[in-house]
């Protein structure tokens, strides 16, 4: 993409203070956001995930990457504007990523995150946001429809550059039912500076 040296970086986990700040916008793209966006493209590569934002790696500024995968082909609801122009990009990275407005239809499914590690647990969520942000390889700003995992992994990761994570959405039953995971996370994560490696 922009340059060919891997990095692999550790990933905060649940417990960590970065992930409970409100992240940056930043100023332009430079070399260091460069340089952050492939290092963050090979993080999440790494970790399996379709999604990394910038307080997972411990940075403060509010960039995302996304790996969403294409849709099932027999899948029942139509794609999205933005998943027929986005998933065939994939992957790619964005800085100063926002939701402009939301269905008033919810959806609920189960999400995880490379921060909270092995806990899955429902979350609802609307349907389809309109996704505005701006592309770091071209510069390019896109103001799209998005729906479908897409969407979904869209809220997820703006939801971490507003210092929330999945598991502060769950119901308090669904919460009671992983707090004792997630007490033994944080208990890990104190021994391991809240840092998850490869």
């Amino acid at each position: 993409m922009f340059f060919k040296r891997k990095k692999v970086m550790n990933v905060k986990t649940y417990g960590a203070q970065v992930l409970k700040k409100h992240a940056r916008p930043v100023d332009r793209i430079d070399d260091e956001i460069r340089e952050l966006a492939v290092s963050m493209l090979d993080t999440m590569k790494a970790f399996d995930g379709i999604g990394l934002a910038g307080p997972q790696v411990g940075s403060e500024k509010r960039i995302v990457a996304f790996g969403v995968p294409m849709r099932q082909p027999d899948c029942p609801v139509p794609p999205t504007p933005g998943e027929l122009l986005l998933l065939p990009r994939m992957p790619f990275v964005v800085i100063n990523p926002e939701i402009i407005s939301s269905s008033s239809e919810i959806e609920t499914a189960d999400e995880g995150c490379l921060s909270v590690p092995e806990i899955y647990a429902p979350v609802t969520r609307p349907a389809r946001v309109m996704f505005r942000a701006v592309m770091v390889e071209t510069g390019e700003v896109i103001n799209v429809e998005c729906g479908g995992l897409l969407g979904r992994c869209i809220q997820h990761e703006l939801d971490h550059l507003d210092g929330k994570l999945f598991v502060d959405r769950l119901t308090e039953e669904d919460k009671k039912r992983v707090l004792a995971e997630l007490q033994a996370l944080k208990k890990r994560g104190e021994k391991n500076n809240f840092s998850r490696k490869i």
